[in-house]
């Protein structure tokens, strides 16, 4: 019976570590990269959107902070300067910006999200804002339908 243990460990021993981990931050990340940690439930980042106020209040991203470009810096402050951002605008042009002032104003872990609010929307990603709630789409609530469609965009 020992030896039939000392054989199992010893071949788990063996094997590759295989422990599934989130993506990790990248400077220009995708909308999969962001949607794949927030379904591994990683509570150590933050979503910044950089549009208008009242761009932010017609729908943006479930979680986002809204923090206009022109205030960006000042209303970071709050912000942990080693905290992982995702930062996103009207435009990619606009997405650069923003990122580039939160490097100068010392942030070390920012993401700019490409495509912004409209890729997000593509992959189905939740969204709040006063016209989303008008439009929350057939299985907007049933999780297994949304993870699966998800799985099935990013083979593409």
């Amino acid at each position: 019976m020992e030896n039939i243990q000392n054989t199992i460990k010893d071949a788990k021993d063996a094997l590759p570590n295989i422990t599934p981990t989130p993506p990790g931050l990248k400077s220009e990340s995708s909308v999969h990269d962001l949607k794949s940690r927030l379904e591994w439930g990683e509570p150590a980042l933050t979503i910044l959107d950089v549009r208008d106020r009242e761009s932010y209040n017609r729908g943006h991203i479930t979680g986002a902070m809204p923090m206009p470009l022109d205030r960006l810096v000042d209303d970071a402050k709050t912000i942990d300067k080693v905290r992982d951002i995702y930062v996103y605008g009207d435009t990619d042009e606009s997405t650069t910006q923003a990122a580039n002032k939160l490097n100068e104003a010392g942030f070390r872990n920012v993401a700019k999200l490409k495509g912004g609010l409209e890729a997000w929307k593509a992959i189905e990603g939740s969204t709040e804002g006063a016209e989303e709630i008008s439009r929350p789409g057939a299985d907007a609530y049933n999780v297994v339908s949304r993870l699966s469609h998800h799985q099935q965009a990013q083979k593409k």
